[in-house]
């Protein structure tokens, strides 16, 4: 099956299975797994930030963040189709009374900061505390640029504002850009950031910030349920990706070029964008994305979408791979 529905999708490898098997670990709560502590400072170190810590996922790291830099009846400003406000099932506000304030997101994926400013509420019993800027990098693939993340931690500090950024990809903007990752959120405060997507590991983000923040940070997860025991097999197939499965992201974002080139050379489709690792098409209706999503998954292909698809490549797509999708593509619509 060649499952181009996202980059969560990655199965564990041989070598990454065997290294979680071997890990030395230890109870997590109670700081002395030494797998998760050597990763911890790992990540840290290579986000130039002075703690980090492990959770289950992505959308969790978030949610710690947020809550930790935010209080009750406070708000956050974040892109609305950004994951932090569309798809995390509205956490913030749930478990922590947080508001968050959405902002129209640009086509190349970053805020207007201008917009921004103007939805930063005055001091004033009327309205919600403005606290925090959220930012994504990548966004549908997207890179939000350095220029552009140092503009707008200048702006947050201007502004009074904490700056979080939702990194779950941020290794392939790291990639596409040519940087290390701290080169990307040298200016932030925290970053979340997901190695069960591109880099493979099937679980598993790390939240990096200031010590006392990541303390903070802690006392959340542990309230969120966060809290794991042998943590150390977990720490360990992030190691095992973050050794073998960043350079060869690189692939990733090569395949998905390859098929952007293809799916433009074919009429019916408008490809709306391509970078990174993603690539968004345009069918003419929602009844040829069906029929196109049935005629795929009958030829071992899995797709996410109807009129609009998304299409992702990971370490499980091969080159040839991306081949047999283009001419299964060519097949639908020449019939």
């Amino acid at each position: 099956m060649i499952d181009l529905r996202s980059d969560t999708t990655t199965q564990p490898s041989a070598g990454m299975r065997s290294q979680m098997a071997s890990a030395p670990v230890g109870d997590d709560v109670f700081g002395d797994d030494p797998s998760v502590n050597a990763l911890q400072q790992r990540v840290a170190s290579l986000a130039g930030k002075g703690s980090a810590l492990l959770l289950p996922s992505g959308t969790q790291s978030n949610l710690v963040a947020l809550l930790a830099h935010c209080q009750r009846g406070e708000e956050y400003l974040v892109g609305q189709d950004y994951h932090t406000y569309l798809y995390e099932a509205g956490g913030a506000a749930v478990f922590g009374s947080i508001q968050p304030q959405p902002i129209p997101v640009s086509t190349d994926g970053s805020l207007n900061l201008e917009l921004v400013r103007s939805r930063i509420k005055p001091d004033d019993p009327h309205f919600a505390m403005t606290r925090l800027l959220v930012l994504e990098n990548t966004h549908n693939g997207k890179v939000l640029g350095l220029d552009y993340m140092a503009h707008a931690a200048e702006f947050a500090r201007r502004h009074g504002l904490a700056l979080h950024l939702d990194g779950a990809r941020v290794f392939n903007a790291a990639t596409e850009l040519g940087v290390d990752v701290k080169e990307i959120v040298r200016h932030v405060d925290s970053v979340s950031i997901c190695f069960s997507k591109g880099l493979g590991a099937p679980i598993g983000s790390l939240l990096c910030g200031s010590g006392p923040f990541i303390a903070a940070a802690k006392r959340w997860r542990k309230m969120a349920g966060g809290g794991l025991r042998q943590a150390g097999v977990l720490a360990a197939a992030i190691d095992y990706a973050l050794d073998h499965h960043v350079d060869r992201l690189r692939s990733d974002h090569a395949h998905a070029k390859r098929l952007a080139q293809a799916m433009c050379e074919i009429d019916a489709i408008t490809l709306i964008s391509s970078q990174t690792n993603m690539v968004f098409i345009e069918l003419p209706d929602e009844d040829v994305g069906v029929q196109l999503g049935q005629f795929l998954a009958e030829r071992g292909v899995k797709v996410l979408g109807g009129k609009r698809m998304r299409l992702v490549t990971h370490l499980d797509i091969s080159a040839a791979d991306t081949e047999t999708v283009i001419t299964l593509f060519r097949e639908y619509f020449a019939s």
